[in-house]
């Protein structure tokens, strides 16, 4: 699978683990920053991955602040996007299962390495449930379709 990932300075470590965690397990990755613990914007970084995924340049995408509640405000403002805040196992299986969420939002200031490791491989692997859950993504869709003519 291709992935995107972003972080904002608050983010930038657990970023790092992650994303070497996700190379190991054979995705292909692409970082699209921040390259380090300064100061920068976390909108930039949410359009950036954002972006990736609605456009089809990238399956799916992560992104990591201090509490992941930006980047998922963010990420939620483009088309077909449908980011996840998970700061645990159960939602992040869920948001899967039956949301088929395309972005994972985590909170580095929320949890800790080895959860967020566990979440992130949860959410990899957890498959769209569909059937029901289907006609409901149709409806959001239908709404995004609504909101964004206006």
């Amino acid at each position: 699978m291709k992935i995107a990932i972003g972080a904002d300075h608050a983010g930038f470590e657990l970023k790092e683990l992650v994303s070497q965690f996700i190379r190991e397990t054979g995705h292909e990755l692409i970082d699209m920053g921040t390259g380090s613990s300064c100061a920068v914007d976390y909108p930039d970084y949410a359009e950036a991955v954002a972006k990736a995924v609605s456009d089809g340049k990238v399956e799916r995408g992560i992104l990591i602040c201090g509490t992941g509640i930006g980047m998922s405000i963010v990420a939620n403002k483009f088309k077909n996007i449908r980011a996840a805040l998970c700061n645990d196992l159960f939602t992040a299986k869920m948001s899967r299962l039956h949301n088929d969420a395309n972005i994972l939002c985590m909170g580095a200031r929320v949890i800790g390495k080895g959860l967020a490791l566990e979440i992130v491989k949860t959410w990899l692997d957890t498959p769209f449930e569909g059937e029901r859950h289907l006609r409901r993504i149709e409806k959001i869709n239908t709404i995004e379709r609504k909101v964004l003519d206006k």
